[in-house]
């Protein structure tokens, strides 16, 4: 591209350039007419190339994911019309944001109306936090004694209380046999499920915690779009009505 610079003023606006390139008498500039066709081709491009760059950009597309949840622990409906996923780290405090602040409202008006069926999988960043796959792992062993979401509520509104000792004390709440539950969540009888979670999460972009899959229900799942952060209730109510039209 320098050539083209021995030819016209680089101060003057790009948008004169082409004008005045074309004006250009081959003759009077001692070049030919092919190196002046030449000229305005890159010129062209220069333009060209420069309304694409300042360009606005407009909103990202969504990432899309298509989830088999068969066998994942789900709460309401399972003929509900709209699916939502969330993968969940309990030691993340946006997590628990989520869970202190939006859960609720979605179960009362969504959940429990059998207008969404709600999956839970996990995502625990345990490079970040060391109790996570802990807390994944005794989610999983409640689950055995039937109390998976009692735990898991439980766990989502104290992320700061997932050692060993605080699992076993909320497990005797719950009336659950507490040797088994220990045995269970020392074995890691669950950690190579919990992984499975993790590198489903990464397919999928998840790129922090929680987040969501939210879509039209499918037979073994959810065809939907992928969902990063703890937003208000308001934004997941939008997202649920406009796919409910």
């Amino acid at each position: 591209m320098k050539k083209v610079f021995r030819y016209v003023t680089a101060a003057l606006p790009l948008a004169l350039l082409l004008p005045l390139a074309a004006q250009t008498n081959p003759k009077e500039e001692g070049i030919t007419r092919d190196q002046a066709n030449q000229i305005l081709d890159e010129l062209r491009q220069i333009r060209q190339l420069l309304e694409k760059q300042n360009k606005p950009a407009g909103p990202p597309e969504p990432n899309k994911a298509k989830l088999n949840m068969t066998g994942a622990e789900m709460l309401g409906s399972k003929n509900a019309p709209l699916t939502m996923v969330e993968f969940t780290d309990y030691q993340c405090p946006f997590c628990q944001r989520f869970h202190t602040t939006v859960f609720n409202e979605l179960k009362k008006n969504y959940i429990d109306t059998g207008k969404v069926r709600f999956y839970s999988r996990d995502l625990p960043l345990d490079s970040m936090h060391p109790n996570a796959m802990r807390a994944a792992e005794a989610a999983r062993c409640a689950a055995d004694q039937g109390q998976f979401w009692a735990l898991r509520d439980i766990m989502g509104g104290n992320p700061g209380k997932l050692d060993l000792d605080s699992l076993i004390a909320d497990a005797a709440g719950l009336k659950m046999n507490t040797a088994s539950f220990r045995s269970c969540v020392e074995s890691d009888k669950y950690k190579q499920a919990i992984q499975s979670d993790v590198l489903e999460a990464m397919k999928i972009g998840a790129d922090g915690t929680p987040t969501f899959v939210i879509g039209r229900s499918t037979t073994d799942g959810v065809d939907g779009e992928v969902v990063v952060g703890a937003m208000p209730y308001e934004a997941f109510d939008k997202k649920l009505k406009s796919l409910s039209q």
